[in-house]
């Protein structure tokens, strides 16, 4: 018989194996576990754009499944760049939004508009 998951299983210790900090291990089971209630909020609707829970479970509750999935290795944190980095994309982004601008603007002045006869 499957044993029935409560407070002590999955081991935390076995979870901060996983992730690099208990703020991580919060952040990450919190953002699975509202995932997995959406899931199952729009089964009904057929919309199926959130992945189903990673993991066969007999936990009924969001949070204890996102744990399971988080020992069993199925969903992983990805840390943020670093502020200089995320910085240097930023700005990168912004000027090849400005050079597409550029470009369109470019090309309209360059067009010419001919006279309808008659006008």
């Amino acid at each position: 018989m499957a044993q029935r998951a409560n407070l002590m299983n999955p081991r935390m210790e076995h979870l901060l194996e996983r992730v690099d900090s208990k703020f991580t291990l919060v952040t990450l089971s919190a953002m699975r576990a509202r995932e997995i209630n959406d899931y199952y909020n729009q089964l009904g609707e057929g919309l199926g754009k959130i992945v189903p829970p990673q993991v066969t479970s007999i936990s009924r509750k969001p949070l204890s499944i996102a744990m399971e999935e988080i020992e069993a290795g199925k969903i992983e944190g990805i840390p943020l760049p670093p502020e200089e980095e995320r910085a240097a994309i930023a700005a990168a982004e912004a000027q090849a939004v400005a050079d597409a601008a550029a470009a369109a603007l470019a090309i309209v002045e360059t067009a010419t508009v001919t006279p309808q006869a008659g006008a």
